[in-house]
């Protein structure tokens, strides 16, 4: 891909992280498709969580709608006893048998560590919409922090706790209760990031490490975990995100250089009322080339 064929109106027409109602989106698959073509995405990858449930509905949505769909999954996986480095999995096989009795067991273990951080989220005080979390759970959807967290602010009984505290949004009393070191996380159990590369290589995919300075700030530390992952057998870094600035984008797309790896992008959309990810082609990739591979067809 060219990068006059990936840029329009100084933007990318690629966005390769998505999500959808299947894990922690707004918006049912084919709304995401819609909303992508509406923003002059060209090729799309719906990335939810642990789940390719709706890559079909996706697929189908992007035929109508004229634009290329990239079957795809986010993979939670923990790192060194860090938990949820997320690893993306692109031209996967979504009908592989394997893959889904394995993201199977990686949503159970999901779902043992969401039921933990909400008992410690009682032993705290705090009154969870129960009805909300079980409607969820009834349509077959995950529950994650971000669904715990709106669980707290939208029961009336924490209203005054949350108001003399500053919590009264959900990704405010996520980041004061539900993350790493914070008194309602717990850890997840697995999978591992080699575990998590093996399940896409297996079907058929290609694997590439998201978001890198989301998780981990230090600059020496992303570069070396880079080279650790790529002795795991990782295909690809993404080093174009909204969050990333234009010296963490040049710092790892060199490094990717040097060891061969692609070099992805997204926005991460999470629906068009998230406060941070609610806009598709959202990020930048500094006049860099991506190298895309296989993701580009």
């Amino acid at each position: 891909m060219t990068e006059a064929a990936a840029h329009a109106n100084g933007r990318p027409t690629f966005d390769l992280q998505s999500h959808s109602r299947h894990s922690d989106g707004a918006l049912a698959p084919s709304e995401v498709v819609a909303a992508a073509a509406a923003d002059g995405v060209e090729l799309l990858a719906l990335s939810d969580h642990d789940s390719v449930d709706g890559v079909p509905e996706a697929r189908e949505a992007a035929q109508h709608a004229g634009i290329r769909l990239v079957s795809a999954v986010e993979i939670s996986a923990i790192d060194r006893g860090q938990s949820d480095l997320h690893i993306l999995g692109y031209v996967i096989d979504d009908r592989d048998p394997v893959l889904l009795g394995r993201l199977e067991q990686y949503r159970a273990q999901r779902e043992g560590r969401a039921h933990a951080m909400a008992q410690a989220l009682r032993e705290l005080g705090f009154e969870l919409d129960q009805d909300a979390l079980d409607a969820r759970a009834a349509q077959g959807k995950s529950i994650g922090r971000p669904h715990l967290a709106q669980a707290v602010v939208s029961h009336p009984a924490n209203a005054e706790r949350l108001a003399a505290e500053h919590h009264e949004e959900a990704s405010a009393f996520l980041v004061a209760y539900l993350i790493d070191g914070r008194p309602a996380f717990r850890e997840r159990e697995g999978p591992s990031i080699p575990d998590s590369i093996e399940a896409i290589h297996d079907a058929g995919g290609v694997a590439v490490w998201a978001h890198p300075f989301w998780d981990i700030p230090d600059a020496d530390a992303v570069l070396e975990t880079v080279d650790r992952f790529r002795s795991f057998g990782i295909d690809g870094v993404e080093c174009f995100y909204p969050t990333h600035g234009q010296e963490q984008a040049a710092l790892l797309a060199d490094r990717c250089a040097e060891l061969g790896l692609l070099t992805t992008g997204s926005s991460d959309y999470h629906g068009p009322a998230h406060r941070q990810f609610r806009a598709f082609r959202a990020f930048s990739t500094y006049g860099r080339e991506p190298q895309l591979g296989p993701i580009a067809g």
